[in-house]
Parts: C-alpha cells; structure tokens; sequence
C-alpha cells in the first residue's frame, strides 16, 4: 500500500489574481491525492495501492503492516467465511448418500440429519480455522517472528478447543487426517534420512496389511470398526449374499422378504 505525497495547492500569484478559479478536477490532479484523508476536497481514493488504484477509505481499508488492526483483518477477513463453504461443499455430499442409503427414518428427518452434519462440520472447520490463526499472529506479533513451534501449538490449542468432543463428525475427521499424518511422517522420515530409501514401491504392501488387517477386524471384531465403516462393510460383504433382482443395483438391497 503506498500514498502519493501531500502538497498544497498552489499559491495564486499577483499576476493571475484575476484569473478565474480552476475547476475542481484540475486542482484535484493538480495536487495529486493525499495520504491524511483526501485530496484538498477529501475526495475518496486518495489512498492508492501498489498498482496505483485508488482504495476507498473506511472500515473496508486495509491497515498498514505493523498497525493493531492487521490482526483482526487478517483472522477475520478471509479465514471465517472460506471453511464454512469448503465445510458445507464437502460434507453435504458426503451426508446425503449415507443418510439416504444406510438410514431409516422420514424424508424430514434425513433432511434434518444432512442438514445437522453439514452445518457441525462447516462450523467447526470456521472456529479451528479462526483459533488457529489468531493464535498465529498473536505469536509472531508478540515474538516477533514466525517459528515452527507456532503452527504446532496453535492447532494444538484449536484441536483441544474445536474437535474435542467426541462425535460423529470429529471422528471422521480426525480419522482423515490421522492417515495422512501416517503417510506425510514416513515420507519426511524417508527425506530426513532416518529411514533408507526403499528400493521398491511399498504401497502394494501398505496396501495389503491395509485391507487384511480392516477384514480381519470387520470379520472378528466388528465392533472396534468407526460406525460408518461397519455399516458400508455390512452392505458390501453381508447384504450382497442376499439376492432380490437387478434392482438391487440400482437402489438399495437390504429389505425385508414378504413370505
């Protein structure tokens, strides 16, 4: 953000005395804009960005690095308004095939169940996401830098405040990105140095005890299984032993017989 320096206008000399006043747009780009709060006329835009476009003053303009306000813009602006439609986009999918394919109840009811899930989960992506970064720029403010420490503690302190409770919704989440944390570790651990690089391809393995250990569990120990997990299993390797007609494929094959 950059400011065009103040200049008064120019004092009219004897000479042009009687000259007749110049318009207001002529004086205005006479003078140029001025960074305390217009123009001579306080015109709006005397404010200019990098590019040279003028910025309107008010609450909408950005404050200058090192200003109080740079904290509130910097949580508030973007990082509340995004999670709540990458949440809604990504969870009322998601919510309305299991709801419609693995649970009984009234059309209003699944409704309201789809409706629930994609609100906690779009809301609670808003508050982590707003925690984490407040947390973040209260630190490099107060210390005045960034380390790596920060990031661990501020999503550390917005795990404990947002996804502690132990739900539905934070059980997903926090099982999608256990997985990744597993493979993101064995990838920085291959990079560090602390394990050898492997000469082959280990995802075929990985693969494997993958599937092997979920069955194995699915088939012995069920119970142990996340809820959604028990209940796609039961349809894929329970329900398909039961065989109505081809409109098992197409809609939903758990139904009672009528004898």
């Amino acid at each position: 953000m950059r400011s065009a320096p103040c200049s008064a206008p120019p004092t009219p000399s004897s000479s042009s005395a009687d000259t007749a006043p110049r318009s207001l747009s002529s004086r205005a780009s006479a003078t140029g804009p001025c960074e305390c709060g217009g123009g001579p006329e306080g015109e709006a835009g005397s404010v200019v960005d990098e590019r040279g476009v003028p910025v309107p003053p008010g609450p909408s303009r950005p404050e200058g690095r090192g200003m109080p306000g740079d904290v509130v813009v910097e949580v508030w602006e973007r990082p509340v308004c995004l999670p709540h439609g990458y949440g809604a986009k990504i969870r009322a999918p998601h919510a309305l095939v299991m709801t419609f394919l693995f649970k009984s109840g009234s059309l209003r009811e699944k409704l309201k169940s789809i409706a629930q899930a994609t609100y906690t989960h779009s809301r609670n992506l808003a508050y982590f996401v707003f925690t984490y970064k407040g947390l973040m720029a209260l630190q490099s403010r107060l210390q005045g830098k960034k380390i790596p420490f920060h990031s661990f503690f501020a999503a550390c302190i917005g795990g404990w405040l947002v996804f502690g409770e132990n739900n539905p919704i934070n059980s997903q989440i926090i099982m999608y990105l256990l997985s990744r944390i597993l493979f993101g570790l064995s990838r920085l651990a291959v990079e560090k140095g602390y394990i050898p690089q492997p000469k082959q391809d280990p995802f075929p393995l990985v693969a494997a005890l993958v599937w092997g250990t979920v069955l194995w569990l699915f088939e012995y120990h069920r119970q142990t299984l996340q809820p959604s997990l028990q209940s796609s299993m039961t349809y894929l390797y329970d329900d398909s032993n039961v065989w109505h007609d081809i409109s098992d494929f197409l809609i939903y094959n758990k139904r009672t017989d009528n004898k």
